[in-house]
């Protein structure tokens, strides 16, 4: 499973999502305005990545079902 270059695709796409999550959340516990717009900078990035990890998903789901 791992030799196949679209898994790794998925793979990468879903710690991407797990990374800008984590930074979102690291961020929502500092004070200040600054880091207020921070957090909301890193959720708008999470959902970028999510939809993009969806579409990677959706991509490698297609291929598997075609036998590629």
């Amino acid at each position: 499973m791992f030799s196949d270059p679209l898994f790794l695709f998925v793979v990468i796409a879903c710690l991407a999502v797990a990374a800008v999550l984590l930074l979102g959340i690291a961020n929502f516990g500092k004070p200040g305005p600054d880091a207020a717009k921070k957090s909301n900078k890193y959720m708008r990035w999470r959902i970028y990545a999510q939809a993009g990890a969806v579409v990677v998903i959706l991509i490698f789901v297609f291929f598997r079902r075609m036998g590629g």
